[in-house]
């Protein structure tokens, strides 16, 4: 009887989740005695009855590596840990039920798991390995926030898009004398940001790891517009925040979904150099899930190719518990829970910042 293995994608989506579900299927299929599963919307499939599971053929990835989004979908919500069950009266309750997923897995036949998704997603793969699960995790996260790897597939996309957001707004707001301003994703990582910002040429970038100061904005714009070029451009990641303030978010309602919901931080910025007696017109753009859709470039079907075969490698070798990780040049594994144990943020004395102080970028601070 052949051996099967169940492939998961979790949390939001990302360009290269199907490129890695593609490499996961190839790989396996040069082995006689296995056979692929996928879990239709992270482990929900399996945990719904009836259970959502579909076989993961070398016909059915044929071409997805071109892409976005995954065939097997994916959400944010739920979760064997938190599964939201609907009470009596209407209110929600979040209950765990790892074990009944280990019992369904068993019943399945599973032999190994491969789960792809972020720091959430391995957190899940964590707490099943330490339940017994057979799993190896696989990175993804446009936010580039996961520790023990030097990027994420799905990054380097988000930053094209990005950059090609900055790229349009020059014309615009130089031919209207304007500040733009543009919100990108980053929670608590500023790496789409300033990657964007150094790319495209922008005057501010405001990351999640330094809080900004209103005043040295103003001193910045103030020597741009007034003795240079009449325009500016903020790039502003969407965890970015004041000193001695909060990150601008809502807080969600929806059951077994994330409690917080970031948004809101280029309006506020914006509200702030007015209030601190900004006289130029200032627009603002919020790039949201257009960084997260559409075709993955080449760099990262190559990178989620590589994790896919490396992945499906580690299952052969029994190395459970394990994460796929690109340490430049190679494709190594790490432990779950090194790459869990704290976010990947940006050094504040790294390159990357030198570069965008060189460069003459105001970073709030």
């Amino acid at each position: 009887m052949k051996k099967r293995l169940l492939v998961t994608t979790g949390g939001g989506d990302c360009p290269g989740l199907n490129a890695v579900i593609r490499a996961i299927v190839k790989r396996a299929a040069q082995e006689d005695n296995w056979e692929v599963l996928g879990s239709i919307d992270a482990f929900n499939g399996i945990l719904l009855d009836p259970m959502h599971l579909v076989e993961l053929t070398e016909e059915r990835v044929a071409g997805i590596h071109v892409k976005g989004g995954t065939i097997i979908g994916t959400t944010n919500r739920g979760g064997p840990f938190e599964w939201p069950v609907k009470n009596a009266d209407g209110s929600w309750t979040l209950i765990d039920r790892s074990d009944d997923l280990m019992s369904r897995l068993r019943y399945q036949n599973i032999d190994a798991v491969i789960n792809i998704g972020g720091d959430g997603s391995q957190r899940i793969s964590q707490g099943l390995f330490e339940k017994g699960c057979p799993i190896i995790g696989v990175p993804k996260t446009i936010d580039n926030d996961l520790s023990k790897t030097d990027f994420t597939f799905g990054f380097q996309t988000a930053v094209d898009v990005a950059t090609d957001a900055v790229d349009k707004l020059v014309t615009t707001a130089a031919s209207h004398h304007r500040i733009l301003v543009l919100e990108v994703m980053g929670r608590y990582a500023g790496w789409i940001a300033l990657h964007a910002a150094i790319a495209g040429g922008a005057e501010v970038c405001l990351i999640p790891e330094i809080p900004y100061s209103i005043a040295k904005i103003m001193e910045s714009l103030h020597n741009r517009i007034h003795h240079g070029s009449g325009f500016a451009i903020i790039v502003i990641a969407e965890g970015a925040k004041p000193l001695e303030g909060e990150m601008q978010y809502s807080e969600s309602v929806e059951p077994g979904a994330m409690r917080i919901k970031l948004g809101g931080a280029g309006l506020r910025l914006s509200q702030e150099l007015k209030d601190a007696g900004c006289s130029i017109d200032i627009r603002e753009t919020i790039l949201g899930h257009l960084q997260r859709g559409g075709r993955p470039c080449a760099f990262d079907r190559v990178l989620a190719s590589q994790f896919g075969v490396k992945a499906f490698e580690l299952v052969l070798q029994q190395k459970w518990g394990y994460m796929v990780s690109y340490k430049h040049p190679n494709i190594v594994s790490v432990p779950i829970i090194e790459a869990i144990r704290k976010y990947n943020l940006i050094e504040l004395h790294s390159d990357l910042v030198q570069t965008a102080r060189g460069l003459g970028i105001n970073l709030g601070d």
